[in-house]
């Protein structure tokens, strides 16, 4: 059966925006939520939008956070509310996790007698790590300093509507590393006159995997996966002189993620000794660990048993990244995930959709975790 919030879900699957580019997403959102009576709306960090309820400067302050960006990926499915924008299309489920915080607005705009402040983030450019930094250092988010911080992701294979959550790491650090070779072009007949970089590239990235430990419930846990890769021009009389190689690296904790870095830049010194290959790194697309503490861990534990929800505390942190991370950095809050379905299609293939059935469970639960605080 349709809703309002699931109509509202399936417009923005219509028209999905790239990270750092949801202008129109933002101007949707704010004619949803505008009835249900915020004290205010604010745009931060250039693309994202907060609401505030509770009018409040003393009392507790909860931030609510959503993630409003697409992918770029083209879409397979045939359905009524398929991606109209070639090439980008919701395949993480933000437009979903955006659908779950409209509901929640309504839900609040019934509160009108809020202890505190309650603030509903949706946040611009969770895929490419630079959405959450955008939105703290938003002068206009100075001033929230939020006690608590919450934060939900879909998670196709469980069974749908189970609230996943542990204490500690939920998700893993991430960060990519960058490596440029530059060497020195020539004819390809005559390479002892040039320095090709790819005996270089190809040895650095053999042994790259050596330093990898596949365990995720071990603390050491270190995933390192070659990403991309490009070197000289489809000129067949050339000898190539310049190459890329790309590193996505995962870790459970921050400081086992900067020993990783120092391995590779380690080896990375060490076979280009000598070779008269130029070598430059740089670091890309952060991901902190979302480090969930231990009383929020226990109140969306709570809250999640209370409405007869099925929980699960999983044992080892999700693999993939998630740039709320950096939130709780500076906050007491958790991230928790909710079930999509054992069928469901994974995360970022090209034929995922949101389950609309979360879309009212989610947002009951999130409601539970502001009135431990707020009612």
């Amino acid at each position: 059966m349709s809703t309002p919030f699931i109509d509202f879900r399936r417009e923005l699957h219509r028209f999905p925006e790239l990270s750092g580019q949801e202008f129109e997403t933002r101007k949707r959102i704010k004619t949803v939520v505008s009835p249900f009576a915020p004290v205010r709306l604010l745009d931060v960090g250039k693309t994202g939008l907060l609401l505030q309820y509770g009018h409040e400067q003393t009392g507790p302050v909860t931030l609510i956070r959503a993630d409003i960006d697409a992918l770029p990926i083209q879409e397979v499915n045939d359905f009524a509310h398929k991606s109209r924008t070639e090439g980008v299309s919701h395949k993480c489920g933000h437009d979903g996790h955006a659908a779950i915080l409209v509901r929640l607005a309504a839900h609040l705009a019934e509160k009108p007698s809020l202890k505190g402040r309650v603030y509903l983030l949706f946040q611009p450019a969770e895929e490419t790590g630079e959405g959450a930094r955008a939105v703290l250092d938003d002068p206009a988010f100075a001033n929230i300093r939020p006690d608590r911080v919450f934060a939900l992701h879909n998670l196709p294979g469980f069974s749908p509507g189970t609230i996943v959550c542990k204490p500690g790491p939920f998700t893993s650090s991430v960060q990519t590393l960058i490596v440029t070779f530059t060497g020195k072009v020539s004819h390809s007949a005559e390479p002892e006159k040039g320095i090709n970089p790819a005996y270089l590239m190809a040895d650095f990235t053999l042994k790259s995997g050596q330093l990898v430990n596949p365990d995720s419930r071990s603390e050491d846990f270190a995933l390192i996966t070659p990403v991309y890769t490009t070197m000289g021009e489809k000129s067949y009389g050339v000898s190539a002189g310049y190459g890329e190689v790309h590193l996505t690296l995962r870790t459970r904790t921050s400081q086992t993620m900067e020993r990783l870095t120092n391995q590779l830049l380690s080896l990375l010194a060490d076979l280009s000794a000598g070779t008269g290959i130029y070598i430059t790194t740089a670091i890309t697309e952060v991901f902190f660990a979302s480090q969930n503490h231990a009383d929020a861990f226990e109140q969306v534990r709570t809250s999640a048993l209370k409405l007869g929800y099925v929980f699960t505390e999983k044992q080892e942190p999700f693999k993939w990244g998630e740039d709320f991370g950096l939130f709780t950095q500076h906050y007491k809050g958790a991230m928790f995930g909710i079930g999509a379905g054992e069928t469901s299609p994974a995360l970022h293939n090209d034929d995922y959709d949101f389950n609309d059935d979360l879309i009212e469970p989610a947002a009951r639960l999130f409601l539970e975790l502001i009135d431990l605080q707020h009612a």
